[in-house]
This record gives structure tokens, C-alpha cells and sequence, in this order.
């Protein structure tokens, strides 16, 4: 254990935002930050591996670890549960590393009553057309989901001035190091 205790950044956005591509970025340029895998019970998208993006686990074992109090956020999103479970962040705080969570509004909420001294960072596309063709593009959705993903988007939107720090992602390396500074500064 080290006399430094570590950060957390909380880092939430619309779906299509390029989160995962401006984190994977971070991890890149400094592989010392711990990303926080979240635990979700939606289906793995192509190429996805437990573990790795997500713990993918069914909605039965979700809802028992909600009961049993083992998250540090969770919510409901477009019909699937997404949560953060909390051993593995204290232990990487108290051991002086910084966290990187990537979650949504509703669990960043959470989080910025439990551990207000969480940096909290909100992503966003250059506009909404930009949003829409990046989730077109990915292919995965139906049209339904889709359009669901858009309205949530705008509802989310609404709720960013919640947060510390507002990021643009025109570009993800450029998204990248603007968080960087941010992890860097000095309180």
C-alpha cells in the first residue's frame, strides 16, 4: 500500500460517442492507468471476450450482486443492466493508481454522490448527425435500437453540465490527451 492514494475518472458519453476509442487511446499512451471492467448482462457484439470489454453475465447473477450491495453503480440501459463492481476500484485507489470507468449518466450520477472527488468527464461527437452516421456505421443494431440509442443520446445530453469537463471527440488521439491534462493536473 502506498501513502498516495489514487484518482478515479469517470468517463460517460452517448452511445457512439467513441468512448472505447479516446480510452483505448489513454491505455496506449499510459499503461499505468487501470481500466475498470464493467459487468454487463447484454449479449457480447462480435469480437468482444468476457473479461476483456465487459464481464458479460446473466441478468439472474446482475440482479443477486445489486442485492448483495457488490457494485459501486449500476444501472438499466436500453433493457440490459451495466455496473461497476467495487472491490477492484478501492483497492486500485488505495494503492495510489488511477481508475478509468467508462459509464453511463445514471451510474456517473451515482458515483459523483458516493466519491465526489472523482474527476468527471463527459464525451461528446461534433454534433448529432456525426453521432447518428458513427452508430449507423457500427452495424449492430436493428433500426428500433438504433432510434432508441439517438433519444437517449439527447436525454443524456441534457445531463452533461453535470459533469467536471465536456470533451469533444472530432478526433480521438486529439479527445485523448485533452483528458490526459486533465488526469495531470494538480488539485
Amino acid at each position: 500500500m502506498t501513502d498516495k492514494k489514487g484518482k478515479l475518472v469517470v468517463i460517460s458519453g452517448p452511445s457512439g460517442t467513441g468512448k472505447g476509442t479516446v480510452i483505448g487511446n489513454l491505455l496506449k499512451q499510459r499503461p499505468e492507468l487501470v481500466f475498470s471492467i464493467s459487468a454487463t448482462t447484454r449479449k457480447p457484439r462480435p469480437g468482444e471476450t468476457h473479461g476483456v470489454e465487459y464481464h458479460f453475465i446473466p441478468k439472474n447473477t446482475f440482479t443477486g450482486m445489486i442485492k448483495n450491495n457488490e457494485f459501486l453503480e449500476y444501472a438499466q440501459y436500453v433493457g440490459e443492466y451495466y455496473g461497476t463492481p467495487a472491490g477492484l476500484i478501492r483497492d486500485c485507489i488505495n494503492n495510489g493508481q488511477t481508475v478509468i470507468l467508462d459509464i453511463e449518466v445514471q451510474g456517473a450520477k451515482q458515483i459523483m454522490e458516493k466519491m465526489p472527488e472523482a474527476d468527471t468527464i463527459f464525451i461528446v461527437a461534433p454534433d448529432m448527425k456525426e453521432l447518428e452516421k458513427r452508430l449507423r456505421g457500427r452495424g449492430t443494431d436493428s433500426e428500433e435500437k438504433l432510434l432508441a440509442r439517438l433519444e437517449r443520446a439527447r436525454l443524456e445530453m441534457e445531463e452533461m453540465n453535470l459533469y467536471n469537463h465536456i470533451v469533444v471527440n472530432d478526433n480521438a488521439t486529439s479527445a485523448a490527451n485533452e483528458i490526459l491534462k486533465i488526469i495531470d493536473r494538480k488539485d
